[in-house]
């Protein structure tokens, strides 16, 4: 790597900003004599890409599947043509990433919170508890929780809502009105990428009444709201109900909503 190269990689780790460092890990025959083994391009978020490729069309495409893997905050190894061309085995790059922890947002400080925290945690998301009750949102209860925060949630997002970005989730626990229409109206403002409420069925039907009289409409609810929470994995327990929960964030981030057979008796790729 370059020496500039380096020293701008470094600085956007020093400073927290999400980058992607995506390096030319095969090159076969048909590539042009300018794409060299080991070439990279650096692609950080609002900023000016960074070296080259060796090709102005195949560092453009791939400056675009940079952005791409940036927004889901994953590593990649994607194969083009000589030019960028979709659909061809000549070129390998590994898309490496490097950005914070997604976050996850509980709003409701309920027994359920403290097993949603823990499994949150093992897949590695800086969690947030948030509550407007004092008595109920205290750091003894939720000790592995990265913040608890004691506030009305609406108002919690109208402060962190704009950082808030598809690789991160919202749950609203709280199972009281007052609390959990203001949080799912607030959500759905933000660009978070997951927002899940939970309830049981008729709890859910008079939460969807009460957010379209708040002004929500139904063509939204439809497409971003995950209520009752969870994937339908039969869970009892706190901690139960805490894994379908989190497989349900995985599966929307994943664009595999629906996907509920057994790995056994579906179809396609796996990952």
């Amino acid at each position: 790597m370059s020496r500039p190269l380096y020293e701008e990689l470094r600085a956007a780790l020093l400073a927290g900003e999400p980058v992607v460092l995506a390096t030319v890990t095969r090159v076969g025959e048909a590539a042009t004599a300018a794409t060299a083994l080991a070439a990279k391009l650096l692609v950080r978020e609002g900023s000016e890409t960074r070296g080259s490729l060796g090709d102005p069309e195949l560092d453009r495409v791939v400056e675009r599947d940079a952005r791409a893997v940036l927004d889901r905050g994953v590593s990649a190894t994607r194969h083009y043509g000589p030019r960028g061309e979709a659909r061809r085995d000549d070129v390998e790059v590994f898309f490496e990433t490097f950005v914070s922890p997604a976050r996850l947002i509980i709003f409701g400080a309920v027994d359920f919170t403290r097993a949603l925290v823990e499994v949150a945690k093992v897949l590695g998301y800086a969690v947030t508890v948030c509550d407007a009750r004092p008595v109920f949102a205290t750091r003894a209860r939720f000790a592995r929780a990265d913040e608890v925060v004691v506030e009305w949630p609406d108002r919690y997002l109208e402060r962190v809502g704009p950082s808030l970005g598809p690789r991160d989730a919202v749950c609203v626990l709280t199972h009281d009105v007052k609390f959990d229409v203001p949080a799912v109206l607030a959500a759905l403002a933000t660009p978070v990428g997951y927002v899940g409420a939970m309830g049981s069925r008729r709890t859910h039907e008079q939460r969807w009444v009460r957010l379209l009289e708040a002004g929500a409409s139904e063509g939204e609810l439809r497409a971003r709201l995950m209520s009752p929470i969870g994937l339908d994995l039969g869970a009892r327990t706190p901690e139960e109900t805490a894994v379908a929960i989190c497989a349900e964030i995985i599966a929307v981030r994943a664009g595999r909503v629906g996907a509920r057979a057994p790995l056994r008796d579906a179809t396609g790729p796996i990952h």
